[in-house]
């Protein structure tokens, strides 16, 4: 059911300086910030050859993002983006098997532009979990 890897989600204190470590440091491709108002978060994504790593910061006073970063001071793995053809098949299989899709369940539009999902970590090893529809 699951495609490829999109991208691994990484929560940062200080998002220029982590950009700036992986454009600088890593030498890799980094892109411009982007705020994502709908899910708390400004992004910055990281193109790899392979897959992408996408900085995440708190925006807003509300952002959840806050909330990981008090618990993880210095940052850390955030969540796993997978990709899937139909996201409304993918979470109808899922909830039939047992899995909580967070939120409304309901997709919203992602920073890519295409809808998303994220599904609750303690039903995978503790890992968030992200589906977006390709």
């Amino acid at each position: 059911m699951i495609g490829r890897l999109n991208h691994v989600a990484i929560a940062v204190p200080d998002l220029k300086a982590a950009s700036a470590q992986y454009e600088q440091i890593l030498g890799a491709k980094v892109g411009a910030p982007q705020d994502e108002p709908d899910h708390g978060v400004t992004v910055v994504f990281i193109e790899l050859p392979n897959t992408k790593v996408e900085l995440l910061y708190p925006l807003g006073e509300d952002s959840p993002i806050q909330g990981f970063l008090d618990k993880n001071p210095s940052g850390g793995i955030h969540h796993l983006c997978f990709e899937v053809e139909d996201i409304h098949a993918a979470r109808d299989r899922l909830t039939a098997e047992g899995a909580r899709v967070l939120g409304s369940g309901e997709p919203k539009i992602g920073a890519h532009g295409k809808p998303v999902l994220f599904l609750h970590p303690k039903d995978f090893n503790g890992t968030l979990i992200e589906l977006e529809q390709v």
